[in-house]
């Protein structure tokens, strides 16, 4: 069993200087080719759960297929449950076998997000598991805006709160297509001047591939989530299988074939962090 907790990978990503990547996943093919990309690479993972995946499937499920998936390797696999928005959600998933649990109380006012967020830290660590928050907020390509994140709110959030990793937002947002625009430096190393906790940007894919290289060696950022990238190389593989002869019904044979073009855009990305050949 290679399960390990997000500071297991977080900690010695930010002393060496590369990031490990926060995969979303949506369902067994995918995660599957996670792991199995992490392997070739001799590399830590992290498995995410977020909104979407849970309402396709339960939580229980997803952590025994996630605990299944880091039996089968013998490189770091993170469980983590990405964007919980209730205790009780946390708690399941801590129940149901994550080593990580994400609270997202990023649109409450501050004060609350850190009450809520440290109750959350404090059920994880007391388990033996990690806790990520998040302050400021990331928004939605073509949906609800951005409110990035005050260095001086980050710190007070970073202390009070408990938690292991610090999701920001500096530019990033979730969903985007495209790897124009980039990231707020200046406001990235205003944050690290007053924090010391391990930095997260989730909406990685939207991020030029240079500076997520450049950022994951040289800051605090020791994740980046990578979603909509990869559903993109799933989608574009999906599309391919069903085209190529649309007589073909059996899924099973159909789903098959995403499997090395995920695994292949799963590599790269963990090769572009830097996090290739750390295990």
């Amino acid at each position: 069993m290679t399960l390990a907790t997000l500071s297991d990978v977080l900690q010695p990503a930010v002393k060496v200087g590369y990031a490990v990547p926060g995969l979303v996943c949506l369902g067994w093919e995918d995660m599957r080719a996670y792991v199995m990309a992490a392997q070739a690479e001799r590399a830590p993972v992290i498995l995410q759960a977020g909104p979407s995946c849970r309402t396709h499937t339960p939580l229980p499920v997803l952590g025994a297929m996630f605990r299944n998936l880091a039996a089968s390797v013998d490189v770091p696999v993170v469980a983590h449950l990405d964007h919980g928005y209730t205790l009780d959600e946390c708690r399941e998933a801590l129940e149901a076998g994550f080593t990580s649990l994400m609270y997202d109380g990023s649109r409450k006012p501050l004060a609350q997000n850190i009450d809520e967020t440290a109750q959350v830290a404090a059920m994880a660590h007391a388990a033996g598991i990690s806790c990520e928050g998040e302050i400021g907020f990331v928004g939605y390509s073509g949906g609800e805006g951005s409110a990035g994140t005050d260095p001086e709110e980050a710190a007070i959030f970073a202390r009070d709160s408990g938690v292991d990793a610090m999701a920001i937002s500096v530019g990033n947002v979730h969903l985007q297509t495209d790897h124009e625009g980039g990231l707020d430096e200046a406001r990235i190393r205003a944050i690290e001047a007053l924090t010391q906790v391990p930095l997260v940007i989730h909406g990685g894919s939207g991020v030029p591939y240079a500076q997520r290289a450049a950022l994951a060696a040289g800051s605090r950022i020791a994740k980046f989530n990578i979603g909509t990238e990869l559903r993109m190389a799933f989608g574009a593989a999906l599309r391919a299988a069903v085209n190529a002869d649309p007589a073909r019904f059996d899924r099973v044979t159909i789903l098959s074939e995403t499997h090395d073009p995920v695994m292949e855009a799963a590599r790269a990305i963990i090769h572009g962090l830097g996090t290739s050949g750390r295990v």
